[in-house]
């Protein structure tokens, strides 16, 4: 199944933004090739970028709190393993107490480093960090590869409690909800929201039927359209029945 998820809030979706950002460094720092090194860094801009946007610390902080205070109502219920409330309970403890030690704006630490700002002015600009309009980077770039990883940890690594409380968060927020089997007939599908709350919706096709979904959703309607993934033409809608499954997640 490929699994398509659709933000319905600008907090859900400035979460899934930077969780895709977090796994690329992740996944790009991983390797040796400079190039790879390259896209890392890029993808710390844009990590930055959109972190600055909210306040974020904040809205993670209250909402890792709310959900220690769902969890401690279990406390003694026997259908629950105290041992795994527990350990969720310490989990999101040790996430909160990450993000209140952070100090000042979410990485400020790099806005301040005049090198990295540098390569980030450039960046902007297509094919501007040629080795002639960054010789310095290009040094960089060609020192070991492990110099340069311990360079990328070092700039990633005070961002480590942003990543894991949207983890936490973002996980809670997946497990919500129940996937319920449903079929778009001639390719569409729709659905009044008739008071359902949700903050996530989750869409999964089987890997097999070459169909695209395109949603749209306010707190009145749903609507999905399934479309034929072309790469050259314009996409089309898939006029014939789809079958998928429909999840709504809310914390």
């Amino acid at each position: 199944m490929i699994s398509y998820e659709y933000p319905l809030n600008e907090r859900i979706r400035t979460l899934l933004r930077l969780e895709d950002l977090f796994v690329k460094v992740a996944h790009f720092s991983g390797h040796d090739a400079p190039q790879d090194h390259h896209i890392a860094l890029q993808t710390i801009f844009e990590t930055l970028e959109v972190a600055s946007r909210a306040d974020l610390k904040v809205d993670l902080v209250q909402e890792l709190e709310r959900q220690r205070q769902i969890l401690m109502s279990f406390r003694n219920n026997p259908e629950i393993s105290e041992e795994a409330l527990a350990g969720a309970l310490y989990e999101i403890e040790q996430a909160s107490t990450g993000l209140l030690a952070m100090a000042g704006k979410i990485g400020q630490y790099l806005r301040e480093n005049e090198w990295l700002m540098s390569i980030r002015s450039r960046a902007a600009i297509p094919g501007g960090v040629c080795q002639f309009d960054l010789p310095s980077y290009h040094y960089w770039l060609n020192r070991e590869p492990a110099a340069r990883r311990h360079d990328l940890d070092t700039w990633m690594a005070p961002m480590a409690p942003i990543r894991e409380g949207l983890e936490i968060v973002l996980r809670l927020l997946r497990a919500s909800g129940r996937p319920e089997a449903q079929q778009a007939r001639s390719g569409a599908y729709q659905l009044t929201m008739a008071g359902r709350s949700a903050q996530m919706l989750r869409v999964r096709v089987p890997r097999n039927d070459a169909v695209v979904p395109e949603i749209s959703a306010n707190k009145y309607a749903l609507n999905i359209r399934f479309m034929l993934p072309e790469t050259v033409a314009r996409p089309r809608l898939a006029e014939r029945d789809v079958h998928f499954e429909l999840t709504f997640c809310s914390l």
